[in-house]
């Protein structure tokens, strides 16, 4: 039965998807495109009116959406319109705060101490692309280099950020590494315990496990949100049946990361890497600690993850190896 699924899947993806050279980059006004061979794999919007910059389509190869279509796109199967936030795919955190600096508009959240990036309820804060390099092409891989201002919900900048999206592919396999850098231009900052971040993702809803046909695992073969959720690991992969395809995407969480990622992955869909959240944010393996993380006045945190996009299962689709060869261990 394994060769059979392998056959089927050999013959569902195009001969293209071989060459690990074929990938490029297609720039925009607010947005650039990935692309494998001649087959969209990712678009990275950022322009004007986003909360944050956030992914969306994310296609395994060869045409398989993986990422929810709501609130960007109506009318899928399964729909959900639950967290409006939960664009597809982004980065951020849902509490940090500025030392020293007044905020005149806090977020509705009394739980939220500083500026809110996770959310879109009012007074939520706003990540704004101020500036985007042009594409770079090395070896099998593009880069796309851009410059973000986290900006109070009064649009007062508390922090810089260079973010460096890169885009390669592996066989049928496609990777999407960001290489984060927080910079605390304006002020000490701190981010607050909370289990709203960072690196996240919201599944395809035929995908995911309540009302879906999907499962997630995580790299030590922990399954679904009793098993995973708040839990340190170094990937999450979550698969299931999109159109009768079986296709899947996984986080990864590099390995030299200063403040390895416990994970608020849900049976809904949500899948995050968190690397700020502490005892009050629930983890289990955060129990007892309050050690927050905390950036001196122009210091730097750089941070880095992979986001897979693969046809397949997990086994099939090597997610092991591939974090391997992305760097981790």
């Amino acid at each position: 039965m394994r060769l059979l699924a392998t056959l089927l899947l050999l013959a569902a993806v195009p001969a293209w998807a071989d060459d690990t050279a074929a990938v490029s980059v297609k720039m925009a006004d607010g947005s650039f495109s990935f692309y494998h061979g001649k087959d969209l794999a990712a678009t990275y919007r950022h322009g004007k009116g986003v909360a944050k910059p956030y992914f969306y389509p994310l296609n395994a190869a060869p045409d398989v959406t993986v990422t929810r279509g709501w609130p960007m796109v109506s009318g899928l199967p399964k729909e959900t319109k639950d967290h409006v936030h939960q664009k597809s795919a982004w980065f951020c955190h849902g509490d940090v705060i500025p030392e020293g600096v007044e905020l005149k508009t806090k977020s509705k959240d009394a739980h939220v101490k500083g500026v809110d990036f996770w959310s879109e309820q009012p007074g939520h804060g706003t990540i704004v692309c101020v500036s985007v390099n042009p594409a770079v092409t090395k070896g099998n891989g593009v880069s796309v280099t851009t410059a973000n201002q986290w900006t109070s919900a009064d649009g007062v900048k508390i922090l810089d950020e260079t973010r460096v999206i890169h885009f390669s592919a592996t066989g049928y396999n496609r990777l999407i590494t960001l290489e984060i850098d927080l910079h605390a231009s304006v002020c000490p900052i701190t981010f607050g315990d909370t289990k709203e971040g960072s690196m996240g993702v919201r599944v395809s809803d035929e995908i995911k496990v309540v009302g879906g046909t999907g499962h997630y695992v995580n790299a030590d073969g922990k399954k679904n949100e009793k098993d995973v959720w708040g839990r340190q690991s170094d990937w999450n992969d979550y698969v299931g049946q999109v159109g009768g395809k079986t296709a899947g995407i996984a986080v990864f969480d590099d390995v030299k990361n200063p403040f390895r990622a416990c994970w608020h992955s849900r049976g809904y869909g949500l899948m995050a890497a968190n690397p700020f959240g502490r005892s009050g944010s629930g983890f289990p393996d955060q129990k007892g600690k309050s050690d927050l993380v905390k950036l001196a006045k122009g210091d730097h945190l750089k941070l880095r993850y992979g986001i897979l996009l693969h046809p397949g299962d997990t086994e099939t689709a090597k997610v092991a190896e591939q974090y391997k060869a992305f760097g981790g261990k």
